[in-house]
């Protein structure tokens, strides 16, 4: 049966809100069973709480932490039994092992990942790749939002190509590539992001439709928008913060008097429904592209209900096939295979 690793001690609130959500994704398929690393015994005691398929939940016992106080480099090659560390060796020593979620360091997943993993041939630089809920229901997949704060215009290229891969597993025929920018027009960006969108022109195999602004994310009028990591992560944070400053402005109007309580009452199943659409959480957590497996970042604040769509994120990614999905965008795409 198709295994996924959980690291049980990454995240904010681990071991209890991972556990939990790492159970509930059972209920959401049948095809898998979940393997726990971390502290046996407090795993176990999370466990416990729950009624479950014991055949299809298993733990392995962990001694270390990987903290986001730790170096991630450092942290990688001296805890080599933290609960990261061993997911990830299993990822590629078993061949079961479909996928390894972690909502502990980024950083250190970042570095495990490209040590322990390795990346795809022809892979520059992995990137992490979330989705952002658009108006119209669905996702725009932003590439990369972290991962590299420096870039080349290659890697944006390559980016393209990777995120376009991603989308095509998540059913999207034929997406629409956009470039996070300053602008709509051809001559926008400084250097770096004008030489991308020469290369995004030309490269093979994508839909590029040009330029677009960070007002444009969450429209769904592009299926990839193409980042540097620097500009990708701020926009991503902004608008996480756009969401939490609207609900919270929200809320408080609606105590301030007897009518605006009122008020709510007919207006709530719409903000019920809004919050449902532009709810991150939703969507699970960040896909790290360009590894030889698949490695899925959940959120550092992740409740159960982010830690489930992560662990079904991670399932149907490795079972459409996304790594040979990449694969064979590379070489259609025919993208530089330097590996630096």
């Amino acid at each position: 049966m198709l295994k996924i690793v959980v690291d049980a001690m990454g995240g904010d609130n681990a071991p209890a809100e991972i556990v939990k959500g790492a159970l509930l994704a059972l209920d959401e398929r049948e095809d898998f069973m979940v393997v726990f690393t971390g502290d046996e015994p407090l795993v176990k005691n999370e466990l416990a709480k729950y009624k479950y398929d014991a055949a299809r939940v298993d733990v392995r016992h962990c001694t270390e932490v990987v903290t986001n106080d730790d170096i991630p480099t450092s942290a990688v090659r001296a805890k080599r039994d933290s609960s990261l560390v061993v997911g990830l060796r299993m990822l590629k020593e078993d061949a079961d092992v479909g996928g390894f979620v972690s909502a502990g360091s980024t950083g250190a997943l970042f570095a495990g990942g490209v040590m322990h993993v390795g990346r795809i041939k022809g892979v520059m630089r992995p990137a992490l790749c979330p989705g952002v809920p658009n108006v119209r229901g669905g996702q725009t997949l932003l590439c990369d939002c972290g991962a590299n704060a420096e870039c080349k215009p290659a890697y944006l290229a390559q980016f393209g190509v990777m995120a376009s891969a991603y989308a095509r597993v998540l059913g999207v025929e034929e997406p629409r590539v956009g470039l996070l920018s300053n602008g709509t027009e051809e001559h926008k960006g400084d250097p770096l992001h004008q030489e991308a969108f020469a290369l995004l022109s030309e490269t093979k195999g994508i839909h590029f439709v040009g330029n677009i602004e960070g007002r444009d994310l969450m429209y769904g009028d592009v299926d990839v928008a193409v980042a540097d990591g620097f500009s990708g992560n701020i926009a991503l944070k902004s608008m996480e913060g756009c969401g939490k400053a609207v609900s919270t402005l929200l809320g408080t109007e609606f105590r301030k008097s007897l009518m605006s309580k009122i008020s709510y009452l007919f207006v709530r199943g719409k903000l019920k429904k809004l919050h449902s659409v532009l709810d991150y959480a939703r969507l699970g957590g960040t896909v790290f592209l360009g590894l030889k497996s698949v490695v899925v970042k959940s959120h550092g604040a992740s409740k159960a209900k982010s830690i489930t769509p992560s662990v079904v994120q991670a399932v149907d990614a490795y079972r459409g096939n996304l790594i040979g999905k990449i694969e064979e965008a590379f070489v259609s795409a025919g993208v530089s295979a330097e590996v630096e």
